[in-house]
């Protein structure tokens, strides 16, 4: 059977198709895991995980121990897409520098999806990296006014916020490497609430909308962008 295995971003893990060889209801999910990692050379694989949604538009996790076709409620081809599962809950002891790039492509997916939360300071400190490791030191020749403009770094991008990421791209990253620009931001993102968080909807006995999630450090419950629940593992 074929699979359409999709990676964290454009510029990564290229989209790319495989026929399995073993029969269709034989095929685990841990083989199409190994498949991608083996491929890509990751070594640090625990992190990464592959995600669907079926025909319902919910998301599920692929389950390794079980065949991929039994849990596919679609026919194939079936469509995925790899991501990070399971964060690191200390960015600095990640080894590998091609994991370290997927976890900042990722962290750089949870911001554009509104999942990653935090202040406006750290809106534009996140953003600078962000352009700091796309671009490269600022240029005025290369840069026009509204160069961040450019760039859809958050859901809601205020011109208020391009401004203060431009201010902070000019005057503080000049001289890193996108590779020191990508680690910070991994321990900007590392500090905040919601990094590694996989929110889900639901409503509290009000009716307002909350959203529950695991991390590493336990179960966390938020409402707006504000925990209110932390119970530890």
């Amino acid at each position: 059977h074929f699979v359409n295995a999709s990676g964290l971003g454009s510029t990564d893990l290229q989209k790319h198709t495989f026929c399995s060889r073993r029969k269709t209801e034989e095929t685990k999910g841990q083989f199409l895991i190994d498949h991608i990692c083996n491929y890509y050379s990751l070594l640090e694989k625990d992190y990464f995980g592959i995600r669907y949604v079926d025909p319902e538009k919910q998301r599920h996790w692929l389950e390794p121990n079980k065949s991929i076709s039994k849990q596919m409620k679609s026919h194939p081809p079936y469509t995925m897409c790899f991501r990070v599962k399971f964060y690191p809950h200390e960015p600095l002891k990640i080894k590998e520098e091609l994991t370290r790039y997927l976890l900042y492509l990722q962290l750089k997916r949870d911001i554009f999806h509104g999942r990653l939360l935090c202040s406006f300071s750290d809106a534009a400190y996140l953003g600078a990296c962000i352009v700091q490791a796309e671009l490269g030191d600022y240029d005025p020749d290369e840069h026009p006014e509204n160069y961040i403009s450019d760039f859809k770094i958050f859901p809601k991008q205020s011109q208020k916020l391009e401004r203060k990421i431009a201010e902070m791209h000019k005057n503080e990253f000049r001289g890193q490497s996108p590779a020191v620009a990508e680690f910070n931001l991994l321990l900007k993102a590392h500090s905040l609430e919601t990094y590694g968080v996989d929110p889900h909807p639901c409503k509290d006995s009000t009716g307002t909308t909350t959203f529950l999630g695991f991390t590493a450090t336990g179960f966390v419950v938020f409402q707006g962008n504000k925990r209110i629940h932390l119970l530890k593992w």
